[in-house]
Formats: C-alpha cells, sequence, structure tokens
C-alpha cells in the first residue's frame, strides 16, 4: 500500500498561474525557471507585438493572426482566448508530451484560459496571483509602459470581471511589490503540498 500511494503521489500535476494583467505572472515564470526545478513550463502562443527584452519561444510563441487561425482550424490548441484584442493559446501537443514525460506542467494564462482549463481538467491545481489592493494594480499597467493608453484602460475595466472569478481557482496567492521571492517560495510550498495529497488529483486532457 505504501508504494502504491508513494507512486499516486509522483503523478504530474497541471498548475496553472493566472490572475489579473500587472500581476506578475510573467515575472513568477521567469524566477520559476531560474530555479532550474524539473518542470515543464508551457509556452504560451499569442498574437500581441512582443515586448522590449522578450524572447521568442522563451516568453511566448509570438505568430500573426493567420498562423493563429490556422492552429484554430487544426485542433492544435488546448484553450484560447481574445485577450485584450489579442489571442492567446497553449499548444496541445507540448502540454501532453509534458505530462506523459511525468513533469509537472507550469502554464500561465488569463483568467478565460484558466475558466476553460478548470472545465477541461478539473484536477488542475489553479493558482490565482494579485496584489495587495487593485490600486497597486492599475499602477504597475500604467508605469510598466509597454501598452498604449487604450490598452490601458482596457485592461483596467477587466479587472473587477477577472476578481469576480476567483472561486474558480484553488489558491490565492499575494504578490507585493519587493516581495517576487517570497511569492515564488508560496507557489512551490502549493505545488510540494499537492504532492502530498493522500488522494492525489489525476490529470487528464
Amino acid at each position: 500500500m505504501q508504494d502504491e500511494l508513494l507512486q499516486r503521489q509522483r503523478q504530474p500535476l497541471l498548475v496553472v498561474i493566472s490572475g489579473p494583467s500587472g500581476a506578475g505572472k510573467d515575472s513568477v515564470l521567469h524566477l520559476l525557471s531560474e530555479r532550474h526545478l524539473p518542470f515543464h513550463f508551457v509556452v504560451t502562443a499569442t498574437t500581441r507585438p512582443k515586448r522590449p527584452g522578450e524572447v521568442d519561444g522563451v516568453d511566448y510563441h509570438f505568430i500573426d493572426h493567420d498562423e493563429f487561425s490556422k492552429m484554430i482550424e487544426q485542433d492544435e490548441l488546448l484553450e484560447y482566448a481574445l485577450v485584450y484584442s489579442d489571442y492567446k493559446g497553449i499548444p496541445k501537443s507540448q502540454v501532453r508530451q509534458a505530462l506523459a514525460s511525468g513533469k509537472d506542467v507550469v502554464m500561465r494564462i488569463d483568467v478565460q484560459g484558466a475558466q476553460t482549463i478548470r472545465n477541461l481538467c478539473p484536477d488542475a491545481v489553479l493558482i490565482f496571483l494579485s496584489t495587495p489592493t487593485e490600486e497597486e494594480l492599475v499602477e504597475r499597467l500604467k508605469t510598466r509602459r509597454t501598452d498604449t493608453p487604450e490598452d490601458i484602460e482596457l485592461r483596467i475595466t477587466t479587472i473587477d470581471q477577472e476578481l469576480e472569478l476567483v472561486d474558480l481557482f484553488d489558491y490565492y496567492v499575494i504578490n507585493a511589490d519587493g516581495e517576487l521571492d517570497a511569492t515564488v517560495d508560496t507557489v512551490l510550498a502549493i505545488i510540494h503540498t499537492e504532492h502530498k495529497r493522500t488522494h492525489p488529483r489525476q490529470v487528464t486532457l
């Protein structure tokens, strides 16, 4: 029985890090990857323009609308959504291959996408990332200087809608300014705890 339980606890997890724009999802993923942990980090496909410092194939797969449409038509995406006027989606094959290898899969997606993943895979671990206050989210959006004023306004108006969906998630994690290391430690503690469940999650896609 003990061997069987330990084997079940080794089952790979599907971990979703989501939350409003400005919550720091990209920063958390970057720091997680820098710790060289045995995770597979999903690279999202997007039609939005590349921001300064971003690397194609590392931060995102930057593709045009025609290529994204082909991926939709060929059913190559686990989920996709129109987010702030651009499309984002998760390639199916990437996630399934990583799970088959036995690695925990970590992805960062918008709140709409997290809702879709919850429906597709009820045993996914959903983590909602936010800031201590809504005002701090707005301030981050205004100071990061990677979006047009119109994009910023759209993101701000979406925050309340996204916060209303927090009950879909398993965990709520605050990413305060200057506390990124602590935030990543909390995410790692969640993953470690999930692997100690007596009834481990069973991920199927």
